[in-house]
């Protein structure tokens, strides 16, 4: 077996795509990346638009090929993964016909609520329609209306011009392999969330003819699918040209960021749990079984490794609170700006959250700042500092949101403790948020669980995709996957803040519980 052949990987992340370059086994060559805008509009709109993400993929990948880091006829396959939970409307030629709904966009909620609705509800679910989607898929459309079933059902009812023009839907990672290779299809976990699927037979799955009729799709504007293990095609000839790679390119179809980040961890046995802290964050095992908590929006569905189930679960707002500390509190820019946003203002909040005392003196930040999916489904529940007081310094603050984070991933980690019925020994934590040394000690404490911070943690969602493709070749074995991830440094809990953190975790939860009335009748609907 050759070591002198590589894997090219594109990741469509939310805040832009990433690509790298790795070898056959995993090892990390080079990666670039390049930012994209998304688009917040006021009715609860989430998209971005699908020809910025090409410009931005189609640069990154040349700047990285620009540096030689490798000959680019050894270059083999490229492998795919990015944002999951989105539509793309595309016509018979491929082109995008308007902007990318994004797994943020909430605008189809009325519209799913309809299929959903029944005369005997169970959390707001129809039973008979609640019973038969979890019997086949594992799940069931959030009813928060984020789930691509929801996008395709508002372009419906509210754009329908584009919804008959409309030849397919695609998911965002589904999209880049058909402008890749000219081929439409979607990989049976990418097409998971639109809920049309009967998963019970693993090593089988196909579209539920029932379930595409009880959600008023069309079939025919669904993707035919594939393996996740299958090879979509072969690179065009026009971007194989354009790139200056060989024309015998495979490209992989490709996983979401949830399945390649699960490989990418190395958390690749049953009941190996990984953290990830993104954009968006979740906490995932693989399972041998299929199974479904439909209170706590918790499920297992098809892995991206063949004949494997996933636990899976996503967290709206992680490290993009971060971002909204910076952007909009300490460095917006308005009439009272001093000073520009530093290039390293994550380095800066390292460094005041690892002095700041441990509980921020007691002040407690809740991370909902665009709504929340697990443990809750609640789109109205929003962000907040609270317990503020005369003593409240900017130091507490940068902490706060640093454990409120934590505090999340503690609530779900209950949940997915009782869902697999038995103790998480140790976590692999992975994303941007794990190359903060601080963070990892603070969930560490929090959850009171070991966190191996695992190396170039950054890189996980292109290193999962690489393994993935050079697994679906026969380069390396799924079960090889774990010793190829090595482990950084490991993290323990320390015993002197199990006192403060259980405390506000309490206090946490009751922010939520004492709240969300509220939320609702401030965002947009009351509950009794």
């Amino acid at each position: 077996m050759s070591t002198q052949k590589y894997i090219l990987t594109i990741d469509l992340g939310t805040s832009g795509p990433k690509v790298a370059l790795f070898s056959l086994q995993g090892e990390l060559i080079g990666s670039e990346f390049q930012q994209n805008r998304v688009l917040l509009l006021p009715d609860g709109g989430a998209e971005q638009s699908p020809a910025e993400w090409w410009e931005a993929i189609n640069t990154v990948v040349k700047r990285l090929l620009g540096k030689g880091l490798v000959p680019n006829d050894e270059i083999i396959a490229i492998g795919t993964t990015g944002q999951w939970s989105g539509t793309v409307a595309v016509d018979k030629e491929g082109k995008a016909l308007s902007n990318a709904i994004i797994w943020m966009d909430s605008r189809g909620e009325p519209y799913v609520r309809e299929i959903t609705d029944g005369a005997l509800k169970v959390e707001g679910y129809g039973l008979g329609k609640l019973l038969k989607w979890i019997q086949a898929t594992g799940g069931l459309p959030g009813n928060s209306g984020k789930d691509p079933i929801a996008h395709i059902l508002y372009f419906k009812n509210v754009h329908p011009e584009i919804y008959e023009r409309a030849y397919k839907f695609l998911e965002p990672i589904d999209y880049i392999g058909l402008l890749l290779t000219g081929k439409t299809a979607a990989s049976v976990n990418s097409i998971i969330l639109h809920w049309v699927t009967d998963n019970r037979n693993i090593n089988n799955i196909v579209y539920d003819e029932s379930l595409i009729k009880l959600s008023k799709i069309d079939r025919d504007k669904l993707p035919d699918l594939k393996q996740a293990n299958d090879v979509l095609g072969v690179l065009s000839p026009q971007i194989a040209k354009e790139w200056g790679l060989r024309n015998d390119v495979q490209v992989i179809i490709g996983s979401p960021d949830v399945h390649s980040a699960a490989v990418g961890s190395g958390a690749v046995r049953d009941y190996e749990t990984h953290l990830y802290i993104g954009t968006s964050g979740w906490m995932t095992c693989h399972v041998p079984f299929k199974k479904t908590d439909v209170f706590h929006n918790l499920a297992a569905l098809p892995s991206a490794i063949p004949g494997r189930y996933l636990l899976t679960n996503e967290q709206d707002c992680a490290g993009v609170n971060l971002q909204y500390l910076r952007d909009n509190i300490f460095f917006h820019q308005d009439e009272l700006s001093t000073t520009t946003k530093p290039e390293n203002a994550y380095k800066i909040f390292d460094q005041i959250a690892a002095r700041t005392p441990a509980g921020s003196d007691k002040l407690i930040f809740t991370p909902w700042l665009y709504g929340e999916r697990t443990p809750v489904e609640d789109r109205f529940v929003r962000g907040g500092f609270f317990n503020q007081s005369l003593h409240t310094t900017r130091e507490h603050m940068v902490r706060s949101v640093f454990e409120g984070v934590a505090y999340n991933a503690r609530w779900l980690l209950k949940y997915i403790e009782l869902f697999i019925k038995k103790p998480i020994e140790a976590i692999n934590m992975v994303g941007g948020g794990a190359k903060s040394d601080i963070w990892c000690q603070i969930h560490a404490d929090v959850l009171n669980r070991p966190i191996r911070q695992m190396k170039d943690p950054i890189e996980v969602n292109v290193r999962g995709a690489a393994l993935l493709a050079g697994a679906a070749l026969g380069h390396i074995r799924y079960e090889d996957i774990a010793s190829r991830v090595p482990v950084a440094k490991t993290y323990i809990p320390n015993p002197d803040h199990r006192k403060i953190y259980d405390e506000l975790f309490g206090e946490f939860l009751a922010v939520y519980e004492n709240n969300k009335k509220m939320y609702a009748r401030l965002n947009g609907r009351v509950v009794g």
